[in-house]
């Protein structure tokens, strides 16, 4: 079955994957090697939609590189065999290029992607689930949620966190003069504090956690990555960066400028609108009712990726938490595709023998006792 030739689509799925960016279609390229599966991609804009909308002068905080031949597979890589370094040409690709590289991997392996197609509403059907689409309805006995986290930005709980320009937005990335503040630390707001530190601007970063300052595990969805400390210190060497340990408490304008409260009782101001990097929420979009939430809000799911109260229904992506892990990048997220790949296989009755091939590759976690394992240098 594919969408887009002229095979016919069955009326009800094995299993529909929404969302064509990393998680969507690694999620497709592991399920095509599930003999005789039916299945289809919806994807809302284009593939590698969320690669397309970031900024231009945002890159990829992992490296890629080809040493696929020597057992190391792409960090990037969403397939075995597959490296966006040897595709792109790049170590640290930018939005674009990296979804050049998804749609390339997609025709190569001819996933079955209908774009253009939003999906409204999932609810359970007799038959497993229906997906309402702006081209009509689709039966699925089985549905993996990929729709990834970038439309679904978390805005600053502050009074006047209407000021603010979100770090998704362009906005956020375009030239500043004077000062400049950005409210959170983690990876996306130092990021965008070094671009505009390295562009002449004078930089605050406010954070009550101060996540620049990380303790010493090794595990990058905690502390800084490596590249993002190397610029941190850069930036800091230039002596146009401040990083404050305090929680922005309010926005304000003040006659041409920003003036932005700390609950230190200090305050600090912008010349221009102060940017949020306050993160992302799960982005659950038309699937949201169907999943319980953790205590801190993201999806609870069982050992499988799937759903606690709708068997059938997977997340695949940077929202998947398990206890204290958190699979917030492609070479973390990845681990996962293989095996909710043979889950919904085995439950379809069909050899699911050639996924192997990801454990050959590193890119099969099946158990998760072996995650979050400290590195001893």
């Amino acid at each position: 079955m594919t969408f887009g030739t002229p095979s016919p689509v069955p009326r009800v799925l094995d299993a529909l994957v929404i969302g064509a960016g990393p998680a969507g279609i690694g999620t497709a390229l592991a399920l095509a090697a599930v003999e005789d599966l039916t299945f289809g991609v919806l994807e809302r804009g284009r593939i590698g939609q969320t690669f397309l909308d970031w900024p231009a002068e945002q890159a990829f905080l992992t490296p890629s590189f080809t040493g696929n031949g020597f057992g190391a597979t792409d960090l990037n890589a969403v397939r075995p065999e597959t490296s966006p370094a040897f595709s792109l040409g790049v170590d640290y690709p930018d939005g674009a290029q990296y979804a050049r590289y998804l749609r390339s991997v997609a025709k190569h392996f001819r996933v079955p992607v209908l774009d253009e197609t939003e999906v409204t509403a999932v609810a359970r059907h007799a038959e497993g689930f229906e997906a309402q689409s702006s081209r009509g309805p689709v039966l699925a006995r089985t549905i993996v949620w990929a729709g990834g986290e970038f439309h679904d930005p978390l805005p600053p709980r502050l009074a006047g966190g209407g000021l603010c320009d979100p770090a998704r937005a362009a906005e956020a990335w375009a030239p500043r003069a004077g000062r400049v503040v950005v409210i959170g630390g983690y990876e996306s707001g130092l990021d965008l504090a070094c671009h505009h530190v390295e562009r002449g601007a004078e930089v605050t970063v406010v954070d009550g956690a101060a996540p620049w300052d990380a303790g010493s595990g090794s595990d990058p969805s905690f502390r800084l990555a490596p590249r993002s400390r190397i610029r941190l210190r850069a930036a800091q060497r230039t002596g146009r960066l401040t990083l404050t340990g305090a929680h922005a408490t309010g926005i304000k304008r003040d006659g041409a400028a920003w003036r932005v409260g700390l609950d230190d009782g200090t305050r600090v101001r912008a010349d221009s609108r102060p940017i949020a990097a306050t993160g992302y929420g799960p982005g659950l979009g038309a699937v949201g009712d169907l999943f319980d939430r953790r205590p801190d809000g993201w999806p609870e799911l069982d050992e499988d990726d799937q759903s606690t109260v709708a068997q059938g229904l997977f997340l695949a992506g940077p929202a998947i938490r398990h206890g204290g892990l958190k699979f917030c990048f492609i070479y973390k997220f990845r681990q996962r595709f293989a095996h909710i790949a043979r889950v919904i296989g085995e439950r379809a009755g069909k050899d699911v023998g050639a996924l192997e091939a990801w454990r050959a590759a590193g890119m099969l976690t099946d158990d998760l006792s072996c995650c979050g394992v400290e590195c001893a240098c």
